[in-house]
């Protein structure tokens, strides 16, 4: 798949997408905004890498945070939901997840959870364990995967 690719097929059905990244810190909206032209399908990106950023910039619940933590699906489903609410963009990508070094016997390092949110579809989501990778690798691994996740969301007959 190829970032190309991917925006000439939201463009051909008029699809702006948006993205919400927390582990990536904006890799996903840096890899679509690197070609040319893109503006007349990316709307927009968020980085929300605290949970308060979380919360405030995407609407993200305290209970959701505080019953499931930033890397769940859970969250990532409503950080999906949050950028298409606070955008104008049909199809969202949302990530979090831990890249590294650390993480935790319940949460280990290279866990990434990833949503997708579409107007009039039932959001996605989904986790990868990645596995210690490194926090490079995690990164760039988890950026590759949630362009996955919008070119697959643009080339659905539900969008």
């Amino acid at each position: 798949m190829s970032v190309e690719a991917l925006l000439a097929r939201a463009r051909a059905r008029g699809l702006r997408v948006c993205t919400a990244e927390s582990c990536t810190g904006g890799m996903v909206a840096a890899a679509l905004t690197d070609i040319a032209g893109s503006s007349d399908v990316v709307e927009c990106g968020f980085v929300t890498y605290s949970n308060a950023a979380k919360q405030q910039m995407l609407g993200i619940q305290a209970a959701t945070l505080a019953a499931h933590g930033a890397v769940s699906e859970e969250v990532a489903a409503e950080m999906a939901e949050g950028a298409l609410a606070h955008s104008a963009a049909d199809i969202a990508v949302s990530i979090t997840g831990i890249a590294g070094p650390g993480g935790s016997e319940f949460k280990p390092e290279g866990r990434v959870c990833f949503g997708v949110a579409a107007k009039g579809a039932q959001t996605r989501t989904e986790t990868i364990e990645f596995g210690a990778l490194g926090r490079d690798k995690v990164r760039e691994a988890a950026r590759d995967h949630a362009l996955d996740c919008l070119d697959k969301a643009a080339s659905r007959s539900d969008q």
